[in-house]
């Protein structure tokens, strides 16, 4: 009898995983911190990379509303690559240093090796949609 149950719900479990859902995506909205640069690697399709900033604003004091207290600010840099065909090519034509994009996409972690042999871990957002929202220019920065 305890085996039987045993069996039939390891069964059950191995139907649920293959069932489950999973989710991985990462919505972002910044200004761009380099212009793209496209990197042709041997054997593999050319990517589009570049980094954006986000900012995260908040206020100290003692309490939400409160008007006093000190603005503070927190940038996160987020390595962006495009490997789409078209999406990259456009990506790599007119995003420019300080435009502000809305970025969707995937979080990958990887590890290389740098140029001294050391190993390295490297979080990247896998684009695949890109929407340009300003051209960077002083105006659109005010």
């Amino acid at each position: 009898q305890v085996l039987r149950q045993f069996v039939r719900h390891d069964s059950d479990m191995a139907t649920s995983l293959v069932l489950e859902r999973s989710m991985n995506r990462v919505q972002l909205l910044g200004r761009v911190g380099q212009d793209p640069i496209m990197r042709q690697v041997e054997g593999k399709n050319p990517v589009t990379i570049f980094s954006l900033a986000t900012n995260e604003m908040w206020r100290t004091g003692d309490g939400e509303v409160s008007q006093g207290g000190d603005i503070s600010q927190k940038t996160t840099w987020h390595r962006i690559s495009v490997f789409r065909p078209g999406l990259r090519d456009v990506t790599y034509q007119y995003v420019r240093k300080g435009s502000r994009i809305f970025v969707e996409g995937k979080i990958d972690y990887g590890e290389y090796t740098d140029k001294n042999n050391v190993r390295r871990q490297a979080t990247t957002i896998i684009a695949d949609n890109v929407i340009f929202l300003s051209d960077g220019s002083v105006r659109d920065k005010v």
